[in-house]
């Protein structure tokens, strides 16, 4: 009874501080209704649309598209450090918030491990 009450209290403080609510939003979500996520701090994933990506000094740039419909796309400006494997084509996800309508402002970008593995 003694161990059980530990684990189930070392499970309780590992979790305190955990934010469950917090979920990704798909592009297609974005564009449904922009204007309930404009300020707000939020996390929403998709593919680095290829041809898109720029790299300048200062800024990255990069369209981001829907995983099921590639029509479906925001522009997302990016400041900090970048993830060695950002590439297009991949898939991402962001933190930050809609600036307009079409335009999201990240603060963090994730990408996939890369894998060790070729086929």
């Amino acid at each position: 009874m003694l161990a059980v009450s530990f684990i189930a209290g070392v499970i309780l403080i590992g979790l305190y501080g955990v934010d469950s609510s917090e979920r990704y939003i798909a592009v297609s979500e974005l564009l449904a209704n922009p204007q309930d996520y404009s300020g707000q701090n939020i996390n929403a994933m998709g593919v680095v649309e290829d041809r898109s990506l720029h790299k300048d000094p200062g800024v990255t740039s990069f369209d981001l598209k829907d995983e099921n419909d590639e029509n479906l796309k925001i522009h997302v400006n990016y400041v900090g450090n970048l993830p060695s494997n950002l590439a297009e084509g991949k898939q991402v996800t962001i933190r930050g918030s809609m600036i307009s309508e079409s335009t999201f402002e990240a603060n963090k970008i994730v990408t996939g491990c890369p894998s060790k593995y070729t086929e």
